[in-house]
This record gives C-alpha cells, structure tokens and sequence, in this order.
C-alpha cells in the first residue's frame, strides 16, 4: 500500500480528475491497475477566490517499490498504518460485571470494548434512552418545561448529543484509537466522510441514530442498559469499591468506570464526600456570538461563483497581557443556538448543527478563560459553584428565556431593542437583556478586545449587530478526578473518565478515553463469567 500526500485539486473537481492526478503523480499509464482510497481531505483557502481540496491518499499498484523509486520521496511512501487492537486479558477474574456510570461517548466506547470481550458490562445512565430524551428536548424547547434528568445535557448520548457533532481532536493516538472509534461511528449509520474529512462532523440528526444503533447492538451482545438510573452512593471498604447504589437497587460491583459528563454536578457532590480525590480546574466562559453564515463564507472563502463548498468555519484565539486568553469554542457553521439548560433556575447555551449545516447563521462560544483567582480555591467544587452563580444571574435575565443582547449595544452598555440586518437561529424562547456585569470587569474588557482582534482575521466579526446569547459556561469541566496512569482512583476499583472527569474535550476525546480504561481493566482482569 502506498501513501501519497499532497494531492492537490481545484474546487469542483471531478472523481476521474482526481484519478487521473493520482496516476500523474504515480506515473502510471491509464492501462496500469490501481485501487485508492481518500485518507485525508482538506480545504485549502490560503490563495481565496482559489479555494482546492488537499488529498491523503492511500493507492494499490503492481510493483510498489518501483513506483516509490520513479516517484517523489516526500510526496510517496508506502502506508503504514496500525489498526487498533484489544489488549490482551489479565490473569485475575472479575468477581461482577463491571458497571459504568454514564452512558456519553467515553461511557458508550468503554461499554464497546468491554462488550465485545466478552465482559457484559452493565450501563447506568440518569437520563434516557435517546429518542425519549430527544422528545424532552424538544418539549422544553418549545414550551419551556424543563426535565431535569432528561435535557441537553443529560441521557443517552451525552451533551455532544444535542451539539455539531464534531469528530476532529488533538489527541494523538499511535494505538489507533481515533481512527478506530471513526470507524464504529460509521459502522452504525455515520457517511463515510467522516473517515478522511480533515475537520469531520456527524451533526446532531445523525449522531442520535447512531447512538440508538450502537446501544441495540450492545444490548444484543450481553451489555445492560439501566436509563432513568442516577447514581447515588458508593459502598467503598478499606479503600475499595464493593457496590455502586441507584435510588433503586444496590448493584455489588468491584470495577466501575466513572464518565458522569460535566454537568453531574450532584455526582461530584456525592464524589467530594466519599473522599475520591479530585480538584479543582480551570475552564472558560462567556457568550454564543452569530453572524450571517454567507458573511463567514465570504471572509473564509472569497467570493465564490459555480462552486459549492461546505459552510466555513472559522477560529481565533488572542491572548492579552492580563493573562486572559479569548477564543471560539464549538463553531457550529449553519448552526443553531440552543437553550442547553439542566437545572431548574439556571441558563446556559450551547451551540447545535444538523448534518446539513444548512442553517442561515453561524454561531460560536466566545469565551474567556476563568482560573482560581476568579471563583477562588476553597475546594475543589469551587469552579463547579462559580459555574451555578453565572447560570443563576444569566436565568434572572431571561427568566429561562435566553438572554439576548446585539455585540454593539453591549460595548455601550444598553438593552438592545431589537435584531439588526439578520434575525437569531435558536431552539429555545429568548429576550433581549443587557449581559454586561455578568462575567468581572476584567473579563468583559478581555472579551470585548478579542471580538476587536478577531474582526482582523475575520472581516466584520465585531459589526454592531453580531448577536450575543447568553451563557456559555459549561465550556468543560470545572473538576478533575485524579486517577493513576493505570486510570484508577485513590478509591481502589473506580476508573474516572471523559470529559466529567477532566480528561476529554469533545466526543472523540471522550470516546478514546473510554477505550483507554476498557484497555486498563482488561488488563488486569478476565471476564467474570
């Protein structure tokens, strides 16, 4: 198999376009066999209006070592990719089934390993299964009523559920994790695409059919799923977990993978309590900003005529001499924001794209990174309080409605009366509020510099009417449960993991997190039965 980078075309190109590169960059005459496959693809806009597709490809040929001595050395080479392989088992016999709390992506790809090694894990999850808990979201959409346990943030599938779906991560995985975890998505429903695409999505239509896919194939391989089952308490004896308790059942259990989500906040109450060693950390706040979709594509893209290219997304970052760094978190290009809510008398938002990203705006947290010397270091729920006091003043605002102010009439520091050139794309009722005196004085100052700083690489990013929602606080988790690099506790048995646990920024992280404590348990131990 040979890799072959740099494959470079022109938007609107062709299959056979494509082909016939290939085989230029090959030498290969239209006779000779090949086979390929797209490894990569990416977009490259750095001379817009010419915007090009930048390939990855891995080729089939008769005498590969012939072709790579004709050909460019940094341009061919032969592939050498290493697909992802269970562990091999430990010595010692699990006395239970292994339990997991939560049933998000570090949760689902845990239950994944384990099920198909034969460990019939057992899933405990607060909310519901997806399509009831989908129900619920759009009830409290419309209507306002809001399910505490069945919402944005909690069920099955987890709070990336309700979200764009982003597949792309920074974690580098030579094991194979993250191709491996592509490739499960796709087997339950997910395009293909999302193998090769540089910054691939699965949007929140098709993310919900795949969960519902996956959880019925584990379910048919021995796994057991328990919704509307919150965890409340763990039986620990000399340092060891011995049963997990529900408000219902006591289930004896001895390995327990820990991947409550980040908005668990009981659960870390509860955790706090038991003396599970975790601390406090630091996380970002701030507001979801939308402006026109066409204008993003313009200002990524250049004026585009023929050629239809994928909505663009954007990112920016700036970091200032107070030491506040100011960035975009979860872009969501032809996006919607949405109401993400889970406690009763607090608001937040989130930002949500379908596969299509065909809605007319775009939308993106704008945040500043909050530390200790802004909710303080009393404990290590500190961070978790100071994310429940912005909620409850941002619910005061909107009295559950999102609050809703334009980006000019912040900066002066009055209640908008109204949209400007383009309207808001939300799931969820709003209000205009003024957001000033939610976030410190210095925040709001480092917040309004970077929109400043952002409108250089975006052109317009700063225009008056750029509509702020407020808030977006629940960026990542404001705690880490410490565990060892086996991945357990100081509480013998109990392996914490995902984004809850301070150890995942979106699904794909959170996913490969969950095989990575699958892979410790399995190595210390054997199927029960």
């Amino acid at each position: 198999m040979l890799k072959i980078n740099q494959v470079k075309l022109p938007a609107g190109h062709s299959k056979k376009e494509l082909e016939t590169k290939i085989r230029k960059i090959l030498r290969l005459s239209a006779k000779d066999e090949l086979t390929y496959q797209i490894t990569r693809r990416s977009i490259d806009a750095r001379k817009k209006p010419e915007i090009y597709y930048v390939y990855t490809i891995e080729a089939r040929v008769q005498k590969e070592s012939a072709v790579i001595k004709k050909g460019n050395p940094s341009q061919i080479t032969l592939a050498k990719e290493i697909p992802y392989a269970f562990p091999e088992m430990g010595e010692v016999k699990l006395k239970e089934r292994p339990v997991i709390v939560g049933a998000g992506p570090c949760g689902l790809f845990a239950a994944w390993q384990l099920t198909l090694s034969g460990y019939a894990p057992i899933i405990l999850e607060r909310g519901k299964c997806v399509q009831d808990r989908t129900k619920d979201v759009l009830d409290f959409w419309k209507t306002g009523c809001l399910n505490p346990d069945s919402n944005v943030q909690f069920g099955e599938g987890g709070a990336g559920t309700f979200s764009d779906g982003k597949l792309n991560t920074v974690v580098k995985d030579p094991s194979g994790r993250n191709r491996y975890v592509l490739e499960t998505f796709v087997k339950f429903g997910a395009p293909e695409e999302i193998l090769y695409d540089a910054k691939p999505h699965i949007g929140t239509d098709i993310l919900a059919t795949v969960i519902r896919n996956m959880r019925q194939f584990l379910t048919e391989h021995g796994a057991e799923f328990h919704f509307h089952t919150c965890v409340k308490d763990f039986l620990i004896e000399k340092g060891q977990i011995r049963a997990v308790l529900t408000e219902s059942e006591t289930i004896t259990a001895s390995v327990v993978i820990l991947a409550p989500g980040h908005s668990a906040r009981d659960t870390f109450s509860m955790l706090l309590k038991k003396g599970i060693s975790m601390e406090s950390k630091d996380f970002a706040v701030g507001f979801r900003l939308e402006h026109p979709q066409e204008m993003i594509d313009r200002a990524m893209y250049g004026t585009q005529k023929g050629i239809r290219l994928p909505a663009a997304p954007y990112k920016v970052t700036s970091n200032f001499p107070n030491g506040r760094g100011v960035y975009s978190f979860c872009m969501c290009p032809g996006g919607y924001v949405v109401n993400a809510s889970s406690v009763p008398g607090q608001t937040c938002v989130n930002g949500m794209s379908y596969s299509g990203r065909n809605g007319k705006n775009a939308n993106s947290a704008i945040i500043v990174s909050v530390g200790r010397k802004d909710f303080g270091a009393e404990d290590a729920l500190s961070g978790m309080r100071y994310q429940e006091q912005l909620e409850k003043a941002n619910y005061e605002l909107g009295k559950g409605k999102i609050p809703q102010q334009l980006f000019g009439d912040y900066c002066q520091n009055v209640i908008s009366s109204g949209y400007g050139d383009f309207d808001s794309q939300t799931k969820g009722s709003t209000c205009f509020a003024n957001l000033r005196g939610l976030m410190s004085h210095d925040m709001e100052q480092s917040f309004m510099m970077g929109m400043e700083h952002f409108s250089k690489i975006v052109k317009d990013f700063d225009r008056k009417d750029a509509i702020m929602s407020g808030m977006e606080s629940r960026t990542s988790s404001p705690v880490r449960l410490l565990r060892d690099e086996h991945g357990e506790s100081n509480i013998k048995g109990i392996y914490p993991g995902g984004e809850g646990a301070g150890y995942a920024g979106g699904i794909m992280s959170a996913a490969i997190d969950g095989l990575r404590l699958a892979s410790s348990i399995m190595e210390r131990f054997k199927p029960a039965y």
